[in-house]
């Protein structure tokens, strides 16, 4: 069974459209949905828990209609992470985990209070007293103590420093390594991604570029240095992004299957690769007006 099913979806707003996206996830995979701000994240992982409707397509989450009566019961296995943690002030995380308890009926108490203790969460201090870090850290124990199958993440470790976010990391890490567990995860820090995922989306405005297994992805494509007289010499069709240094050289991402004859390339990371990308679209979108 496929963990998500996006299919031929389209959302249009006043000024933006998710145009015809098509996203496959397969159980027991972490996915990384990329994209600058406003390319349409937010707004896919609002009609996958079905806190929107989709203009047309189908959203499926562990093979139950998002719009569908029966997905009530299906979010009993999906835990959902936004870019902010919404507790009511006042409770503490003993209470918040006796509301949880009330709201899922798969509730696991001795999980939760070891994800407290893991996390280091002090068990009395009211919520409004919490840390950024401390705050996301109860969001996420929460998420993962109804036994869960699926998180849902939408820039989840945003803000929070190094030591936290590779604890989180981790934690994520561990979820994953049962067969059945999936992860949806968007972010702006690609190097977490790099370290997390199995594979990579990539949204620019409100269009699917690609969808692809990290490792495959690294190795598709090379980074190219040299002198502008160099790079004109690249194969045109090679070229999926460049930019040119204020020494006046040139560094690009290439395509390596196109460029068959340049030896000199080096492997880029996943950031490189979607910064050039973006690059390119823009360059494109400015030729073509």
């Amino acid at each position: 069974m496929n963990a998500i099913e996006l299919k031929n979806i389209t959302k249009s707003f006043r000024d933006f459209v998710l145009d015809d996206l098509n996203l496959i996830i397969p159980e027991g995979s972490i996915c990384g949905l990329v994209g600058e701000n406003g390319a349409g994240k937010s707004t896919t992982i609002k009609l996958l828990m079905g806190a929107a409707r989709p203009d047309s397509g189908s959203a499926r989450v562990l093979g139950i209609d998002s719009q569908s009566a029966a997905f009530r019961d299906a979010k009993e296995n999906i835990g959902v992470v936004m870019d902010e943690a919404y507790f009511p002030e006042v409770l503490n995380a003993v209470q918040v985990g006796k509301v949880m308890r009330g709201t899922y009926l798969n509730w696991d108490d001795e999980k939760y209070k070891d994800y407290i203790k893991r996390f280091d969460l002090p068990e009395k201090k009211q919520f409004k007293a919490y840390s950024r870090g401390m705050r996301m850290k109860l969001a996420i124990a929460t998420a993962m103590s109804h036994h869960a199958k699926l998180l849902i993440l939408d820039e989840a470790t945003a803000g929070l420093d190094p030591i936290i976010r590779d604890e989180i990391l981790e934690e994520l890490r561990d979820f994953a390594r049962q067969d059945d567990h999936s992860i949806l995860i968007s972010s702006h820090i690609l190097s977490d991604l790099e370290k997390l995922c199995d594979s990579i989306a990539f949204l620019h405005k409100g269009k699917l570029l690609f969808h692809e297994e990290k490792d495959i992805l690294l190795d598709q494509y090379g980074i190219f240095h040299g002198t502008s007289e160099e790079a004109a010499k690249l194969p045109i069709e090679s070229i999926a992004g460049q930019e040119k240094s204020e020494y006046g050289g040139v560094r690009a991402l290439i395509l390596r299957e196109k460029a068959e004859n340049i030896k000199t390339l080096e492997r880029p990371n996943i950031e490189e690769i979607i910064l050039f990308m973006v690059r390119g679209a823009k360059k494109r979108e400015k030729i073509n007006k």
